[in-house]
């Protein structure tokens, strides 16, 4: 059982569906939580034959009544395994754990990365409190990326057992294309020749949308052939912050604003590079790894696991710094056409070789079979495989 705040989308949120849509269900029978309510992943989960179920607690404040209602759920599927995926799921997941006659293993996955409970709202920064004095409790905590691991020990959380399983990139889904560079500047009223930037993600101060568009005016004035995609929540037309920057910037004719879309595999085979200016937070940017999937060249800020996504396939710059993502810009855009294809070859072959997805999936359930069994001392390094239990388990 998967337990998760709620089914919009982002890159945890994707994870997710991206694990459940290979997860072998001959030995696995998942079924999935949201807390709040379905969101816009609930109707692809349940088209995979996945139950969802939604316990419409507040994202205000949760009450004692809302965590009663994930209790009785949990008595009445029974699960096996339950999995928090995102702090507040592990919180919800592990109190609610306290009152069941059958406990359940436990498993925490994290993904977030994070230094300072100061950036965080104040509710936010104490359920990570809590977590961290909880962290002893669970079976197993993952965390998606090497940063991510590092960073919460000295918050207080158990890390010494956790592990380490990267996000996963479907590069059957985010491939490199050539229509798709086509239809996306037919799209946006591009000529053939224009260079594309472009980044997607939800519209937060984390992701800092505004350090991009520095950058972008400080590119336009040497390469004017340049134009600039956002894509994601909140990234569009009526989101007077971003409009009121664009227009002061003077980008108001060269940046496309597309807000939320589910043609993002078709945007990111259209760029001509993927940039993520991040200022804190990010942990492993699904986002990057689907961009070098699609043989794009990425320029990203130095967050969380970036850089090691990355490695020599991009530019690495430091967040908060628009001068330095600019100067990366244009370094990129100055290798032409074939060096931009050179370099975004290096990119397909990394992710390739070190994040396909179904590698990812089978550490996944190889480490669930592992807790199952009660080897929960063993990393999530490739685990050798036991012989199949027969049935599965939720």
């Amino acid at each position: 059982m998967y337990v998760i705040s709620d089914l919009s989308i982002g890159g945890a949120e994707m994870m997710l569906y991206k694990l459940l849509a290979e997860t072998d269900r001959t030995r696995f029978e998942p079924v999935v939580v949201s807390l709040m309510d379905g969101g816009t992943l609930r109707e692809r989960i349940e088209a995979l034959g996945i139950a969802v179920h939604t316990l419409g607690v507040s994202p205000k404040l949760p009450t004692p009544l809302d965590l009663w209602r994930l209790v009785r759920l949990k008595r009445r599927l029974r699960p096996d395994l339950v999995v928090g995926w995102m702090y507040h799921s592990c919180l919800a997941l592990q109190l609610a754990n306290f009152f069941s006659p059958r406990s359940a293993k436990v498993l925490w996955s994290i993904h977030y990365s994070i230094s300072s409970l100061s950036e965080e709202k104040w509710l936010t920064a104490l359920v990570i409190r809590a977590c961290a004095f909880l962290s002893r409790l669970p079976d197993k905590i993952i965390f998606v990326s090497r940063d991510g691991q590092s960073k919460h020990g000295p918050l207080g959380f158990r890390t010494e057992s956790s592990c380490v399983i990267p996000n996963g990139i479907d590069t059957a889904m985010f491939a490199p294309s050539r229509e798709a560079r086509a239809s996306v500047r037919s799209e946006l009223g591009l000529p053939g020749g224009a260079v594309l930037v472009g980044m997607v993600g939800r519209y937060h101060r984390m992701k800092d949308h505004a350090n991009f568009l520095r950058a972008a005016a400080r590119v336009s004035k040497t390469h004017p052939e340049t134009h600039f995609l956002l894509a994601g929540r909140g990234v569009d037309g009526g989101n007077q912050e971003l409009r009121l920057l664009i227009d002061e910037l003077g980008l108001a004719r060269r940046t496309h604003l597309l807000g939320e879309r589910r043609d993002v595999p078709r945007l990111a085979a259209g760029l001509d590079i993927f940039s993520l200016s991040s200022r804190y937070g990010e942990s492993f940017p699904n986002v990057i790894g689907e961009a070098m999937g699609c043989a794009v060249p990425c320029v990203v800020t130095d967050v969380g696991d970036a850089s090691w996504i990355v490695g020599g396939a991009g530019r690495v710059v430091p967040p908060r710094d628009a001068c330095a993502l600019a100067d990366a810009w244009a370094e990129v855009i100055n290798l032409g056409e074939e060096g931009r294809a050179e370099l975004g070859r290096a990119a397909l072959s990394r992710v390739n070789e070190l994040f396909p997805l179904k590698s990812v999936v089978q550490r996944y359930e190889d480490l669930y079979e592992a807790v199952l069994a009660g080897r929960t001392s063993e990393s999530a390094a490739p685990i050798v495989r036991q012989d199949q239990k027969s049935g599965a388990v939720s």
